[in-house]
Protein backbone atom coordinates (compact mmCIF):
# COMPACT_ATOMS: atom_id res chain seq x y z
CA UNK A 1 0.00 0.00 0.00
CA UNK A 2 2.89 2.42 0.85
CA UNK A 3 4.27 1.19 -2.37
CA UNK A 4 1.43 2.16 -4.44
CA UNK A 5 0.95 5.46 -2.81
CA UNK A 6 4.56 6.88 -3.48
CA UNK A 7 4.22 5.55 -7.16
CA UNK A 8 1.29 7.23 -7.19
CA UNK A 9 2.51 10.57 -5.82
CA UNK A 10 5.64 9.98 -8.04
CA UNK A 11 3.55 9.78 -11.35
CA UNK A 12 1.45 13.35 -10.19
CA UNK A 13 4.49 14.95 -9.59
CA UNK A 14 5.74 13.78 -12.78
CA UNK A 15 2.45 14.98 -14.73
CA UNK A 16 2.06 18.91 -13.33
CA UNK A 17 5.72 19.09 -13.56
CA UNK A 18 4.87 18.69 -17.70
CA UNK A 19 0.39 20.49 -17.56
CA UNK A 20 2.28 23.71 -15.60
CA UNK A 21 4.36 24.58 -18.73
CA UNK A 22 2.34 22.90 -20.91
CA UNK A 23 -0.53 25.36 -20.24
CA UNK A 24 1.94 28.74 -20.20
CA UNK A 25 2.88 27.74 -23.39
CA UNK A 26 -0.72 27.46 -24.87
CA UNK A 27 -1.65 30.66 -23.29
CA UNK A 28 1.23 32.54 -24.68
CA UNK A 29 0.19 31.14 -27.65
CA UNK A 30 -3.05 32.55 -27.72
CA UNK A 31 -2.74 35.99 -26.93
CA UNK A 32 0.53 36.22 -29.61
CA UNK A 33 -2.61 35.78 -31.96
CA UNK A 34 -3.32 39.22 -30.70
CA UNK A 35 -1.13 41.73 -31.79
CA UNK A 36 -3.36 45.04 -30.29
CA UNK A 37 -3.19 43.59 -26.64
CA UNK A 38 0.54 42.35 -26.87
CA UNK A 39 1.40 45.89 -28.15
CA UNK A 40 -0.83 47.68 -25.63
CA UNK A 41 -0.51 45.25 -21.77
CA UNK A 42 2.72 43.27 -23.02
CA UNK A 43 5.35 45.49 -25.23
CA UNK A 44 4.15 48.69 -23.06
CA UNK A 45 3.36 47.65 -20.07
CA UNK A 46 4.56 44.38 -18.35
CA UNK A 47 8.11 43.67 -21.11
CA UNK A 48 9.06 47.56 -20.22
CA UNK A 49 8.95 47.13 -16.68
CA UNK A 50 10.94 43.41 -16.91
CA UNK A 51 13.29 44.44 -19.26
CA UNK A 52 13.98 47.47 -17.28
CA UNK A 53 14.38 45.19 -14.26
CA UNK A 54 17.29 42.97 -15.93
CA UNK A 55 19.10 45.81 -17.46
CA UNK A 56 19.32 46.90 -13.56
CA UNK A 57 20.41 44.24 -12.58
CA UNK A 58 23.02 43.11 -15.24
CA UNK A 59 24.28 46.74 -16.00
CA UNK A 60 26.43 46.68 -12.79
CA UNK A 61 28.10 43.25 -13.84
CA UNK A 62 31.64 44.69 -15.75
CA UNK A 63 31.14 41.32 -17.82
CA UNK A 64 28.13 39.98 -19.90
CA UNK A 65 26.24 37.52 -17.50
CA UNK A 66 24.42 36.29 -20.96
CA UNK A 67 27.36 35.32 -22.23
CA UNK A 68 28.53 33.20 -19.22
CA UNK A 69 25.27 31.32 -18.99
CA UNK A 70 25.28 30.94 -22.69
CA UNK A 71 28.69 29.16 -22.35
CA UNK A 72 27.47 27.06 -19.11
CA UNK A 73 24.48 25.57 -21.52
CA UNK A 74 27.18 24.80 -24.53
CA UNK A 75 29.39 22.95 -21.80
CA UNK A 76 26.30 21.09 -19.81
CA UNK A 77 24.69 19.96 -24.00
CA UNK A 78 28.53 18.62 -24.33
CA UNK A 79 28.91 16.83 -21.07
CA UNK A 80 25.47 15.35 -21.72
CA UNK A 81 26.44 14.48 -25.02
CA UNK A 82 29.42 12.45 -24.44
CA UNK A 83 27.80 10.70 -21.57
CA UNK A 84 25.00 9.47 -24.05
CA UNK A 85 27.49 8.58 -26.58
CA UNK A 86 29.63 6.68 -23.87
CA UNK A 87 26.57 5.12 -22.29
CA UNK A 88 25.75 3.99 -26.16
CA UNK A 89 29.05 1.87 -26.83
CA UNK A 90 29.47 0.64 -23.14
CA UNK A 91 25.34 -0.90 -23.98
CA UNK A 92 24.24 0.94 -21.06
CA UNK A 93 21.32 2.31 -22.33
CA UNK A 94 18.02 1.21 -23.23
CA UNK A 95 14.32 2.27 -24.82
CA UNK A 96 13.47 3.21 -21.72
CA UNK A 97 15.89 5.13 -20.53
CA UNK A 98 16.51 6.75 -24.08
CA UNK A 99 12.29 7.74 -24.02
CA UNK A 100 12.86 9.47 -20.29
CA UNK A 101 15.74 11.18 -21.52
CA UNK A 102 14.17 12.41 -24.43
CA UNK A 103 10.88 13.45 -22.52
CA UNK A 104 13.36 15.68 -20.15
CA UNK A 105 14.93 17.66 -23.08
CA UNK A 106 11.12 18.11 -24.03
CA UNK A 107 10.42 19.62 -21.16
CA UNK A 108 13.22 21.71 -20.66
CA UNK A 109 12.43 22.90 -24.36
CA UNK A 110 9.44 23.60 -23.44
CA UNK A 111 10.19 25.50 -20.28
CA UNK A 112 12.94 27.62 -22.66
CA UNK A 113 9.47 28.27 -24.94
CA UNK A 114 8.15 30.10 -22.01
CA UNK A 115 10.48 32.39 -20.70
CA UNK A 116 11.57 33.03 -24.06
CA UNK A 117 7.95 34.59 -24.76
CA UNK A 118 7.24 35.95 -20.86
CA UNK A 119 10.84 37.78 -21.48
CA UNK A 120 10.77 38.76 -24.99
CA UNK A 121 9.60 37.16 -27.81
CA UNK A 122 5.74 37.93 -27.52
CA UNK A 123 7.20 41.18 -29.05
CA UNK A 124 7.17 39.56 -31.94
CA UNK A 125 4.20 39.47 -32.95
CA UNK A 126 3.26 43.41 -31.50
CA UNK A 127 2.05 46.07 -34.13
CA UNK A 128 5.46 47.92 -33.18
CA UNK A 129 7.00 51.22 -35.11
CA UNK A 130 4.47 50.84 -37.84
CA UNK A 131 1.79 51.51 -35.72
CA UNK A 132 3.55 53.87 -33.52
CA UNK A 133 4.63 56.26 -36.66
CA UNK A 134 0.81 55.26 -38.31
CA UNK A 135 3.00 54.08 -41.69
CA UNK A 136 1.85 52.13 -44.34
CA UNK A 137 4.42 49.72 -45.39
CA UNK A 138 3.64 49.84 -49.07
CA UNK A 139 6.27 48.36 -51.49
CA UNK A 140 8.36 50.90 -53.12
CA UNK A 141 8.91 50.98 -57.10
CA UNK A 142 12.57 51.25 -58.70
CA UNK A 143 12.64 55.13 -59.18
CA UNK A 144 12.02 55.58 -55.47
CA UNK A 145 14.41 53.18 -54.41
CA UNK A 146 16.51 54.94 -56.68
CA UNK A 147 16.10 58.22 -55.79
CA UNK A 148 16.07 57.27 -51.91
CA UNK A 149 19.47 55.34 -52.45
CA UNK A 150 21.01 58.97 -54.03
CA UNK A 151 19.56 61.38 -51.17
CA UNK A 152 21.50 58.40 -48.24
CA UNK A 153 24.42 58.74 -50.75
CA UNK A 154 24.39 62.49 -50.24
CA UNK A 155 23.86 62.66 -46.32
CA UNK A 156 26.32 59.69 -45.92
CA UNK A 157 29.36 61.47 -48.35
CA UNK A 158 28.42 64.72 -45.96
CA UNK A 159 28.61 63.01 -42.64
CA UNK A 160 32.19 61.28 -43.42
CA UNK A 161 33.76 64.79 -44.36
CA UNK A 162 32.10 65.72 -40.77
CA UNK A 163 34.30 63.60 -39.22
CA UNK A 164 37.49 65.00 -40.79
CA UNK A 165 41.00 63.59 -42.12
CA UNK A 166 41.62 60.09 -42.56
CA UNK A 167 43.17 60.28 -39.52
CA UNK A 168 40.18 59.99 -37.73
CA UNK A 169 40.54 59.00 -34.05
CA UNK A 170 37.48 56.56 -32.90
CA UNK A 171 36.86 56.43 -29.35
CA UNK A 172 36.84 52.91 -27.63
CA UNK A 173 34.01 50.38 -27.74
CA UNK A 174 32.52 51.38 -24.12
CA UNK A 175 32.62 55.31 -24.89
CA UNK A 176 30.49 54.26 -27.94
CA UNK A 177 28.03 52.33 -26.01
CA UNK A 178 27.91 54.94 -23.36
CA UNK A 179 27.20 57.48 -26.39
CA UNK A 180 24.58 55.24 -27.90
CA UNK A 181 22.63 55.78 -24.65
CA UNK A 182 23.06 59.37 -25.28
CA UNK A 183 21.54 58.94 -28.68
CA UNK A 184 18.59 57.11 -27.25
CA UNK A 185 17.98 60.45 -24.64
CA UNK A 186 18.51 62.97 -27.50
CA UNK A 187 15.89 60.64 -29.79
CA UNK A 188 13.25 60.51 -27.03
CA UNK A 189 12.67 64.53 -27.44
CA UNK A 190 11.21 63.61 -31.07
CA UNK A 191 9.52 60.34 -30.20
CA UNK A 192 8.27 60.01 -26.20
CA UNK A 193 8.05 56.53 -27.11
CA UNK A 194 11.67 55.21 -27.83
CA UNK A 195 12.46 55.78 -23.81
CA UNK A 196 15.56 53.76 -23.43
CA UNK A 197 16.17 53.59 -19.54
CA UNK A 198 19.10 51.65 -17.90
CA UNK A 199 21.47 51.07 -19.54
CA UNK A 200 23.44 48.01 -20.32
CA UNK A 201 25.28 47.11 -23.30
CA UNK A 202 28.53 44.78 -22.97
CA UNK A 203 31.13 43.54 -25.58
CA UNK A 204 30.67 39.85 -26.02
CA UNK A 205 32.87 37.26 -24.54
CA UNK A 206 32.51 35.57 -27.66
CA UNK A 207 33.50 37.96 -30.53
CA UNK A 208 35.77 35.72 -32.10
CA UNK A 209 33.00 32.93 -32.53
CA UNK A 210 30.33 35.61 -33.30
CA UNK A 211 32.25 37.29 -36.37
CA UNK A 212 32.79 33.80 -37.87
CA UNK A 213 29.47 33.14 -37.11
CA UNK A 214 28.46 36.31 -39.28
CA UNK A 215 26.79 38.19 -36.35
CA UNK A 216 27.90 41.95 -35.52
CA UNK A 217 25.29 41.59 -32.26
CA UNK A 218 22.72 39.80 -30.57
CA UNK A 219 19.87 40.51 -27.98
CA UNK A 220 19.95 37.87 -24.79
CA UNK A 221 16.49 38.14 -23.84
CA UNK A 222 17.58 35.94 -20.43
CA UNK A 223 19.95 38.37 -19.14
CA UNK A 224 18.24 41.50 -20.98
CA UNK A 225 21.63 42.46 -22.28
CA UNK A 226 23.30 43.76 -25.42
CA UNK A 227 25.85 42.05 -26.90
CA UNK A 228 28.25 43.50 -29.38
CA UNK A 229 30.93 41.77 -31.56
CA UNK A 230 34.19 43.78 -30.83
CA UNK A 231 35.91 42.84 -34.30
CA UNK A 232 33.48 45.06 -36.16
CA UNK A 233 35.01 48.18 -37.59
CA UNK A 234 34.96 51.07 -35.69
CA UNK A 235 32.73 53.36 -38.00
CA UNK A 236 30.15 50.11 -37.77
CA UNK A 237 29.70 49.72 -33.92
CA UNK A 238 27.37 53.00 -33.36
CA UNK A 239 25.16 51.95 -35.69
CA UNK A 240 25.05 48.27 -34.44
CA UNK A 241 24.59 49.11 -30.81
CA UNK A 242 21.92 51.15 -31.78
CA UNK A 243 20.11 48.06 -33.22
CA UNK A 244 20.98 46.01 -30.50
CA UNK A 245 19.46 49.07 -27.79
CA UNK A 246 16.19 49.12 -29.96
CA UNK A 247 15.94 45.20 -29.28
CA UNK A 248 16.11 46.00 -26.04
CA UNK A 249 13.02 48.00 -26.07
CA UNK A 250 11.09 45.33 -27.40
CA UNK A 251 11.58 45.55 -31.17
CA UNK A 252 12.29 42.14 -32.00
CA UNK A 253 11.63 42.42 -35.92
CA UNK A 254 15.05 43.05 -37.66
CA UNK A 255 13.56 45.68 -39.87
CA UNK A 256 11.94 47.36 -37.13
CA UNK A 257 15.25 47.64 -34.73
CA UNK A 258 17.00 48.45 -37.65
CA UNK A 259 14.75 51.64 -38.51
CA UNK A 260 14.21 52.23 -34.95
CA UNK A 261 18.70 52.34 -34.41
CA UNK A 262 18.84 54.57 -37.29
CA UNK A 263 16.16 57.06 -35.97
CA UNK A 264 18.43 56.69 -32.70
CA UNK A 265 21.39 57.16 -34.61
CA UNK A 266 20.67 60.13 -37.08
CA UNK A 267 18.81 62.12 -34.29
CA UNK A 268 22.08 62.22 -31.93
CA UNK A 269 24.38 65.03 -32.04
CA UNK A 270 27.17 62.67 -32.63
CA UNK A 271 28.57 62.67 -36.02
CA UNK A 272 30.35 59.28 -35.64
CA UNK A 273 26.62 57.51 -35.25
CA UNK A 274 25.21 59.74 -38.06
CA UNK A 275 27.38 58.33 -40.27
CA UNK A 276 27.06 55.21 -39.03
CA UNK A 277 23.46 55.37 -39.69
CA UNK A 278 23.95 56.36 -43.04
CA UNK A 279 26.93 53.76 -43.73
CA UNK A 280 24.86 50.92 -43.23
CA UNK A 281 21.66 51.99 -44.72
CA UNK A 282 23.59 53.26 -48.14
CA UNK A 283 24.89 49.42 -48.12
CA UNK A 284 21.44 47.94 -47.63
CA UNK A 285 19.55 50.77 -50.34
CA UNK A 286 22.51 50.42 -52.75
CA UNK A 287 22.57 46.30 -52.21
CA UNK A 288 18.63 46.45 -53.43
CA UNK A 289 19.12 48.95 -55.92
CA UNK A 290 22.09 46.39 -57.71
CA UNK A 291 19.08 43.61 -58.35
CA UNK A 292 16.83 46.06 -59.79
CA UNK A 293 19.31 48.26 -61.35
CA UNK A 294 22.76 47.01 -61.72
CA UNK A 295 24.36 50.34 -63.34
CA UNK A 296 22.64 53.25 -61.34
CA UNK A 297 23.85 51.29 -57.89
CA UNK A 298 27.26 50.72 -59.76
CA UNK A 299 27.07 54.46 -60.53
CA UNK A 300 26.16 55.19 -56.57
CA UNK A 301 29.57 53.77 -55.91
CA UNK A 302 31.56 55.63 -57.91
CA UNK A 303 29.85 58.97 -56.50
CA UNK A 304 31.07 58.13 -52.92
CA UNK A 305 34.21 60.33 -51.57
CA UNK A 306 37.70 58.61 -50.93
CA UNK A 307 36.96 58.15 -47.03
CA UNK A 308 33.87 56.68 -47.48
CA UNK A 309 35.23 54.70 -50.18
CA UNK A 310 37.92 53.25 -48.55
CA UNK A 311 35.59 52.82 -44.91
CA UNK A 312 33.78 50.43 -47.89
CA UNK A 313 36.93 48.45 -48.53
CA UNK A 314 37.59 48.14 -44.98
CA UNK A 315 34.44 46.44 -44.10
CA UNK A 316 34.19 44.32 -47.37
CA UNK A 317 37.86 43.07 -46.17
CA UNK A 318 36.26 42.27 -42.50
CA UNK A 319 33.37 40.61 -44.23
CA UNK A 320 35.44 37.85 -46.79
CA UNK A 321 37.59 37.81 -44.17
CA UNK A 322 35.27 35.96 -41.97
CA UNK A 323 33.91 33.85 -44.57
CA UNK A 324 33.96 30.39 -43.80
CA UNK A 325 31.34 27.08 -43.99
CA UNK A 326 30.16 27.34 -40.36
CA UNK A 327 28.82 30.81 -41.65
CA UNK A 328 26.49 29.14 -44.06
CA UNK A 329 24.97 26.90 -42.16
CA UNK A 330 24.40 29.29 -39.21
CA UNK A 331 22.71 31.74 -41.75
CA UNK A 332 20.61 29.12 -42.72
CA UNK A 333 19.74 28.19 -38.52
CA UNK A 334 18.89 31.77 -38.12
CA UNK A 335 17.13 32.43 -41.56
CA UNK A 336 14.71 29.46 -40.13
CA UNK A 337 14.11 31.05 -36.53
CA UNK A 338 13.25 34.57 -38.06
CA UNK A 339 10.49 33.04 -40.48
CA UNK A 340 9.51 31.12 -37.15
CA UNK A 341 9.17 34.23 -35.11
CA UNK A 342 6.49 36.11 -37.61
CA UNK A 343 9.17 37.32 -39.97
CA UNK A 344 8.40 35.74 -43.42
CA UNK A 345 11.60 37.05 -45.23
CA UNK A 346 13.69 35.54 -42.74
CA UNK A 347 17.33 36.76 -42.62
CA UNK A 348 16.28 39.38 -45.65
CA UNK A 349 14.03 41.16 -43.26
CA UNK A 350 17.16 43.16 -42.22
CA UNK A 351 16.86 44.87 -45.34
CA UNK A 352 12.66 45.95 -44.96
CA UNK A 353 14.43 48.65 -43.14
CA UNK A 354 14.56 50.16 -46.54
CA UNK A 355 10.26 50.38 -46.99
CA UNK A 356 10.03 51.82 -43.87
CA UNK A 357 12.20 54.48 -44.19
CA UNK A 358 10.85 55.46 -47.84
CA UNK A 359 6.90 55.41 -46.01
CA UNK A 360 8.67 57.41 -43.27
CA UNK A 361 10.23 59.96 -46.04
CA UNK A 362 6.67 59.59 -47.69
CA UNK A 363 4.59 61.27 -44.38
CA UNK A 364 7.21 63.26 -43.34
CA UNK A 365 9.89 64.72 -45.68
CA UNK A 366 12.36 63.43 -44.79
CA UNK A 367 14.41 61.36 -42.32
Amino acid sequence: MKVTHTSTLQRYKSNITWIIPLVFAIFLFVISLFPAFIEKYYSNNYYIQISELQRIITHWVPFSVGDIGYFILILYIIFCVVKFVIRLITRQLSWRIIGRNLLKCSKFLLWVYVFFNLFWGLNYTRLGIAYQLQLSNSKYSTQELHDFTCEILDKLNDSRLALGDSNYQYPSNNIIYSQAFDAYQATKQTFHFINYKHFSVKPSLLSTMVSYAGYSGYYNPFSGEAQLNTDLPKFITPFVTCHEMAHQLGYASESEANFVGFLAATHSNNPLFVYSAYFDMFMSANGALFEQDFYGAYLNLKQLNSLTKRDRKAYRDYVLGKQNNIQPVMSKIYDQYLKANQQKSGIKSYNEVIDWLIAYKKKYGTF
